[in-house]
Parts: structure tokens; sequence; C-alpha cells
């Protein structure tokens, strides 16, 4: 995973264009804990011995859960090890997910990350905008951007990411202060991002998808499935490769809980898309 062509500057530091997201060693619904806490600690150690140096957590999966292993699995952490976290939402007793969005709550969720990954600052930390749980949502992030900025200067993070945001937001957000990365809904299906993407490619900042198989209805994963089928691959691997070839400042943190879908997912770097093929997936959208 060392081609130049797939790593990229996330914040001041090299890592490598497939990384791995948490999420999914939590319980179900991200809730509660793993069913196999052996499993999910040789996932991540699989991750970082097949030179993944890139991972996407947060405090409020599981609550605590997927950062204290982590911190299990890995710590004391390699050097070129990024771990990026976000802030800004929190689970009620039932799983549910909530707001946490006030200045005081986001200082408490640094801190709270901090600690259960056993780290004295953090690489990146993502601002969720949760003034809409369900996807970005226009209105003011000033107060939450400012309370970042506050724990940037106290030394306990060194870059500012956003997530769950408009492109107004984060030129609102870059007209206060670096921004390192951007983590919204994109995919092969879900294409709304189109601009900003292109506009953040520009800057050379990171656009990190989340939910990269997100959205399909069966009719076009049909498509999807009868290309990968040609290919050799899973429908995952050619949704992956896909968003490898959009653009060079495209992240990816697929997660998996299984350390036979961590291998395949790492694969999708080899599966190699003609432009012709690239030409079929992009008329999903």
């Amino acid at each position: 995973m060392s081609h130049p062509a797939l790593t990229y500057t996330l914040g001041d530091r090299q890592v490598a264009r497939l990384g791995y997201g948490a999420m999914q060693l939590a319980g179900p619904g991200v809730f509660g804990p793993p069913k196999d806490e052996a499993r999910a600690l040789q996932v991540l150690r699989e991750a970082i011995s097949a030179g993944v140096n890139h991972i996407d957590t947060s405090d409020f999966y599981g609550p605590h859960i997927t950062n204290q292993l982590i911190k299990k699995a890995l710590h004391p952490y390699a050097d070129d090890l990024v771990i990026v976290t976000k802030v800004g939402a929190r689970r009620d007793e039932k799983g549910g997910w909530l707001p946490a969005f006030t200045p005081e709550a986001l200082t408490q969720a640094v801190e709270d990350n901090l600690r259960h990954l056993g780290l004295d600052v953090i690489e990146v930390v993502n601002l969720r905008s949760m003034l809409d749980v369900h996807g970005p949502k226009e209105g003011s992030l000033e107060p939450q951007v400012e309370a970042m900025i506050k724990l940037k200067e106290r030394g306990l993070i060194r870059h500012i990411g956003l997530s769950n945001v408009t492109a107004k937001q984060v030129a609102d957000a870059q007209a206060m202060t670096p921004i390192a990365c951007v983590q919204n809904l994109y995919n092969l299906a879900n294409r709304q991002d189109e601009a900003l993407l292109d506009q953040l490619a520009a800057q050379g900042i990171p656009y990190v998808p989340f939910f990269p198989l997100g959205g399909f209805s069966p009719l076009q994963s049909d498509r999807l499935t009868d290309v990968a089928n040609e290919l050799n691959a899973t429908p995952l691997q050619v949704a992956l490769a896909w968003l490898l070839q959009r653009s060079p400042n495209i992240l990816l943190i697929p997660g998996t809980s299984s350390p036979a879908h961590l291998k395949q997912n790492l694969a999708s770097v080899d599966v190699k898309l003609t432009p012709e093929i690239v030409s079929r997936l992009d008329s999903i959208a």
C-alpha cells in the first residue's frame, strides 16, 4: 500500500488512502460491546499489519467501546498511525443518537476521546454537525467551530475536520480556521457532494466518504453486481475502487468486524477499472 498514488496528506501526515473505520467493532446498531471481542482486536491488529495507518473512530460508537478496543489492541501506537475521531453527538440509554453540540459538550467529548484512546493529543477531530441527525442542514456552526479552535489552542487536537456539513458551512469554517478534512455521505449512488469534493481536491484537502455502499436500490445493485462479476471482485470492492479512481483526495474508511472482509476491502486497491467500466458505474447515479 505504499504506492505513491495511494497515499494522501491528512493534516500534516501522509496516510494510505485505504484506511479503516472502527464503527462496526461495537455491537448491533453501533451500541454495546461486540459479540466477539477477540475477533475485534484481531481485525484492528491485522489492519495495521496490512499497512493501514488511518483509523476513524468516535467515542459515541458503543459508546466508548471502539476507542477502548483500539487502545487495547494497538496501544502504544505506531508512529505513523493517524487516529481521527469525531464529536457532536451522544447516545441515550437505548442507543438513540442525540446532539451533544454545545461548546461544553464538545470539550467533554474531546477529553473523553483522549482518555479512552490513551492519547495526549488527537491528530484530527471532526466536528459532526447535528443541526439534523440525518444529513447536512444549513445553519451557523460558529460557536462549535470556536470551541474546536479553543481545544486546538489548548493542544488537545492538532487539526479540525468537519462532518455532515454543507459547502457553505465548510467555507464559513475555513474563514475561521484551517479545515483538515471533510467527512460526508458520498458513494456511487449518492453524489450530491460532487462540487464540494472537487473544490476540496483543488485545495488539497481530503474528502472522506461514509457509507460507500449506502443508498442502493436493487436495480442499481444489479448493475454493480454485473460489473463485480465481470471483474471477479465483490460489489463492495468495485464501489471502493470507483471511489479511489474518482478523485485523489478521497480517503476511504470501510469498516468491518471480520478479518476476511478486511482482506477483501484492502484488496480494492488492486481492482482495475477501465474507462468503459467507470462510465457504466457512473450511470448508476
